[in-house]
C-alpha cells in the first residue's frame, strides 16, 4: 500500500516553488508514494499547516515543507528563518511527526534557483527523501 505524504508550499516565489515541488513530486514517486498538496501564504505559515493538517481525520505518513526565504533589507528575514525552523523541529520533536525541511534560505535569487534547480541541488527533491527517511524510521519504531 502507497503511504500519502502532503506538500506544503509557501508560494511567495511562485517560480522558484515549482521548481522545488518538481523535485519532490519526483522523489516521493520514484519511492511509490503519493503525495497531496496545499499551499500557504510564507514559510512561516507551514508549521502551522502541518499542525492543522496532522489533527485532521486524514493521515499522512510525512509532510514536506517547501518555501524559500530570500534576505532582504530588514530582520524580517532572520524572523522568518528562525521561527519556521523551530515550528517544524517543535513538531518533529513534540508530536514525532515525519517532516522533510525543505525551506530554503538564501541571500539571493542566484542562490535559490541553484538550490531549488532539480538538476543542480534539488532541494525540494532532498526534502521529499528526508521525509521518506524519517517515515520509514517511525514505521520501524510504532
Amino acid at each position: 500500500m502507497s503511504q500519502t505524504f502532503l506538500i506544503v508550499e509557501a508560494r511567495f516565489y511562485t517560480d522558484l516553488l515549482d521548481s522545488l515541488v518538481e523535485g519532490a513530486i519526483a522523489a516521493l514517486e520514484a519511492a511509490g508514494a503519493s503525495y497531496e498538496r496545499i499551499s500557504v501564504p510564507g514559510a512561516l505559515e507551514i508549521p502551522g499547516a502541518i499542525a492543522i493538517a496532522d489533527a485532521a481525520p486524514k493521515t499522512y505518513a510525512g509532510y514536506v515543507a517547501l518555501g524559500c526565504v530570500i534576505r532582504g533589507e530588514t530582520s524580517h528575514y532572520d524572523t522568518v528563518c528562525n521561527e519556521s525552523a523551530r515550528g517544524i523541529m517543535m513538531l518533529t520533536l513534540d508530536k514525532r511527526l515525519a517532516i522533510g525541511n525543505g525551506i530554503i534560505t538564501v541571500e539571493n535569487s542566484e542562490q535559490a534557483w541553484a538550490r531549488a534547480d532539480k538538476t543542480r541541488k534539488d532541494k525540494g527533491g532532498d526534502a521529499a527523501r528526508a521525509a521518506l527517511a524519517m517515515a520509514a524510521l517511525k514505521k520501524d519504531y510504532s
